[in-house]
């Protein structure tokens, strides 16, 4: 709360206190108004009482009610302040000094009820029969046998509240308003004189200015702020400092935190989010909004690791294990676990994406097993129908020379499985290095390129009865890799013949697509072969994947066709995709950027 609103507060709470004073003494001068209002009432009522004689009185009320009280002398009239009325036991009014007219029934009044049960008492209200404000004094009248016998009751006008203080009220607001300026007057000079010391100290704080032992300020400013005001620069001074070391730190930990390829998230003991950097942002899609308060159950949606953060705050070791995650696609994390140890125990987690390494991994054991495996079968007929060969020729029978030939022809048959498969492995090896092999960029017509691959294809096409249907503009030019593109699309077709029933059709399609962002150059070959199912498309880039082994070992492939098609891509700065639906054939695509 500020200075100013302090002694606001203050200057109200004096100005409520002295309201409530002025009402307390408003009030108490009306009670004692009344007090000794109704003490002179009552000694009133005594004299009276005397001066009339209590055989008078006995007789009055001894009388009969119907009697004509015209008679009665007694020493009160109209034109008297005081107001005498006697009262029966029954309530009946006998006689009024006021009223001569007949009077309701009285048994129901306070003063009335307390006087027949012979007990002195005073009120005050309105009087319903002269609708004036009376203060009543009632006293109960003793018969000869000490019975009540009936109320003698005297009354006085009383002018309201506003009327008996009028005389004083302005005299006293006017004492009131002078007692309530004087205090704010005093409360404003304090204010003025406290703020301006307090504004210096403010100013010299919110500068920093490094005064230990220079001049003294030519502002005025208290005596007793003096040393106050050499203790906040040498503290201002000494906290710039830390200040400046605090923002340095800072600094170079956001850099650090920002520049981390790692995901980071710091919690405390309830795994509530206060520290997460940019890259488990993105990772977990948080958006740039603020995350504390956030857990870690609801930043991550992971439950196991939610497990594992609890149960390496519960050890207080560090741990480190894998995780994978569902964050768009399947990743896959190497999650460190390290809790944080004082009063204030937290935990501090890292999330190193190793999704490429692990599926690097994947790949290195399939190419192990797949070459061992395409390579296998070869060297093992070879090997064996060597053998035969061998001991078939030892024996020299003329009868074995068509098992020899027979013989002669597997073997030249699996060591050119074998050559293909070194020379793709070859290729394969020389394009993930991103050389071009020798080979040059040069604008060429597609159609010429697609031209030379259909012929390279020609004996499959014949022997397979394929029909190639080409559709590709004459005028078609693009920089390329000429040769790297005819044995892409020597390996598309070679697929689309392979798995294509006999006497179908292969379509050969290039075109410039422009509805992307960038000018694209399209080679497209469309089969009506068996197609490939949801499960395998995403693998069958990889090397040696096959999606049937055994027909696609008895159709002569290496396994490596697509891997190579789509290495080609990449050194073209493009991609290689299909689309294709289990028996209804294969669309494969191989898309290049063109350049503006």
């Amino acid at each position: 709360m500020t200075l100013k609103k302090t002694l606001l507060i203050l200057g109200l709470s004096a100005l409520g206190f002295i309201t409530v004073l002025a009402v307390t003494i408003l009030v108490f001068m009306n009670s004692l108004y009344y007090e000794v209002n109704t003490t002179g009432l009552k000694n009133t009522a005594l004299t009276l009482l005397a001066a009339i004689g209590d055989d008078r009185i006995t007789e009055i009320f001894i009388s009969d009610e119907n009697e004509h009280l015209r008679e009665i002398d007694i020493p009160v009239n109209a034109a008297s302040a005081y107001r005498l009325t006697l009262i029966a036991p029954s309530g009946y009014v006998l006689w009024d000094s006021h009223i001569t007219n007949r009077l309701v029934n009285h048994i129901d009044r306070d003063e009335i009820i307390a006087a027949l049960e012979g007990r002195e008492s005073s009120t005050r209200r309105n009087s319903i029969s002269t609708g004036m404000n009376l203060l009543y004094y009632a006293m109960p009248v003793f018969g000869r046998d000490n019975a009540v016998i009936g109320v003698f009751r005297l009354s006085l006008s009383i002018p309201r509240f506003g009327t008996r203080i009028s005389s004083v009220l302005y005299p006293f607001i006017i004492f009131t308003l002078l007692v309530v300026f004087a205090v704010m007057w005093v409360i404003v000079t304090f204010y003025r004189s406290l703020s301006t010391s307090l504004g210096k100290l403010v100013t010299i704080a919110q500068a920093g200015t490094p005064l230990l032992s220079g001049p003294e300020s030519e502002e005025k400013i208290a005596p007793e702020f003096r040393s106050l005001e050499k203790t906040i620069k040498a503290f201002v001074h000494e906290l710039n400092c830390k200040l400046e070391q605090a923002r340095e730190e800072g600094s170079r930990l956001e850099a650090i935190l920002n520049g981390m390829s790692e995901a980071l998230f710091a919690m405390d003991s309830d795994l509530i989010l206060h520290l997460v950097n940019p890259r488990a942002r993105e990772l977990f899609n948080l958006g740039n909004g603020n995350v504390s308060g956030l857990s870690l159950l609801e930043a991550t949606r992971s439950a196991e690791l939610t497990e594992a953060a609890k149960k390496a705050l519960v050890s207080d070791v560090p741990t480190e294990m894998d995780l994978t995650f569902h964050i768009g696609a399947e990743k896959t994390f190497q999650v460190y676990l390290s809790p944080l140890s004082g009063k204030k125990s937290g935990l501090v987690i890292v999330l190193q994406d190793i999704t490429r390494l692990v599926k690097l991994e994947r790949i290195r054991k399939d190419f192990v097993a797949n070459v061992s495996h395409e390579l296998r079968t070869p060297i093992q007929l070879i090997k064996g129908f060597a053998e035969t060969l061998l001991d078939t020729v030892s024996e020299q029978k003329n009868d074995d020379i068509k098992q020899i030939i027979h013989f002669t022809d597997i073997i030249q048959k699996n060591a050119g499985i074998m050559e293909n498969l070194t020379n793709d492995l070859l290729i394969l090896a020389d394009l993930e290095n991103n050389s071009s092999n020798g080979h040059s960029k040069e604008e060429l017509y597609i159609a010429s390129i697609i031209d030379e691959a259909v012929s390279s294809a020609g004996m499959q096409v014949k022997n397979n009865q394929i029909e190639i249907k080409v559709d590709c503009p004459h005028d078609l030019k693009a920089v390329l890799y000429g040769s790297l593109i005819i044995q892409a699309l020597i390996n598309l077709i070679d697929n689309g013949i392979k798995y294509s029933p006999p006497k179908s059709k292969v379509w050969i399609n290039a075109y410039i697509d422009t509805s992307a962002d960038e000018r694209e150059l399209i080679f497209e070959v469309r089969d009506k072969g068996i197609g490939i199912s949801a499960e395998h498309q995403e693998r069958i880039f990889e090397r040696f994947y096959r999606v049937d082994r055994s027909r696609s070992r008895k159709a002569g492939g290496t396994g490596l066709g697509l891997s190579i098609v789509r290495h080609i891509s990449l050194l073209h700065r493009g991609t290689a995709e299909v689309e294709s639906h289990f028996g209804e054939g294969s669309i494969f695509k191989i898309r290049i950027p063109l350049a503006t």
